[in-house]
């Protein structure tokens, strides 16, 4: 939930995020390299991160943070060896005030290549450019809402359908999936229009998980500035969205991800919790 004060005549919101990853494996593993992509950014529109901690549960950890190409914090811890179980808990704080913005980018970022090429996860097939030529008018916002309203109905949302691995292709062809999905069918249907958009990994206050969604990137006095869209939902993100990374599909952004050595299996248990300030 949030909490909502005035300063100034302006909406003040603050966000409380804890997030607890905890891996159980049934026999040690050696040489643990995990990758954590959960921290807000310092700034992202209207968002203003406050404070945050990463907190490993072995003492012995390395643990390192560095920013990536799109500026996401990105968090790498090593560990020689896990005996049973490790667990990552993050903390953050985060303020809003305003009644919601769009985040700002260079000039530049219209025509950045990392949001116009496909990868392989949003590469469009016949069909996706079929769909986006068919779709696609000569206003930008218009096409991208056409765009996020087809996703919508065209991907029945269902887990256990797709994997990480899915491409946009192949979800659309199933015609069911999860978040990340409807996000990647709708980026390869802008990159095939020439609309230059990225992936989303954040939050949607109220549900237990990480949610996925769309920016697109379009010109603006100022620069540019990136237009948040769910098509998971066919809607448009507001204030109810807390976003932590971006980047060109979800393989950038991965909010939890890593190798170690060894046969043992491993078991992930994660919760998360948005809450009021104490």
């Amino acid at each position: 939930m949030t909490v909502a004060t005035r300063v100034g005549g302006e909406s003040r919101q603050i966000y409380v995020l804890h997030q607890r990853f905890c891996y159980t494996y049934d026999a040690p593993v050696r040489d643990l390299n995990h990758r954590l992509v959960v921290v807000p950014p310092r700034r992202h529109g209207d968002q203003r991160r406050q404070r945050h901690t990463i907190t490993v549960s072995a003492a012995e950890a390395r643990t390192t943070h560095r920013r990536d190409a799109d500026g996401n914090m990105v968090t790498r811890s090593r560990l020689p060896l896990v005996h049973d179980q490790v667990e990552f808990v993050l903390e953050a704080v985060v303020e809003r005030v305003g009644p919601g913005s769009d985040a700002l980018l260079p000039a530049a970022a219209v025509t950045d290549p990392r949001f116009l090429r496909p990868t392989r996860l949003t590469a469009a097939d016949p069909a996706i450019r079929e769909l986006a030529s068919s779709l696609a008018g000569r206003d930008k916002l218009p096409t991208a809402e056409r765009f996020c309203g087809y996703v919508h109905e065209a991907i029945s949302y269902a887990h256990g359908m797709t994997t990480v691995a899915t491409t946009a292709a192949e979800a659309l062809a199933i015609g069911h999936g999860v978040c990340q999905d409807s996000a990647h069918v709708m980026i390869a249907l802008c990159r095939s229009a020439g609309l230059p958009a990225r992936y989303v990994s954040g939050h949607l206050l109220g549900e237990g998980g990480t949610h996925a969604w769309v920016e697109v990137i379009v010109a603006d006095p100022a620069g540019a500035r990136a237009v948040a869209f769910d098509p998971c939902n066919g809607r448009r993100a507001g204030l109810d969205y807390l976003t932590v990374a971006t980047g060109r599909d979800y393989t950038d952004v991965a909010p939890t991800s890593g190798t170690y050595v060894g046969s043992a299996r491993g078991t992930l248990t994660a919760t998360k919790q948005v809450s009021i300030e104490g």
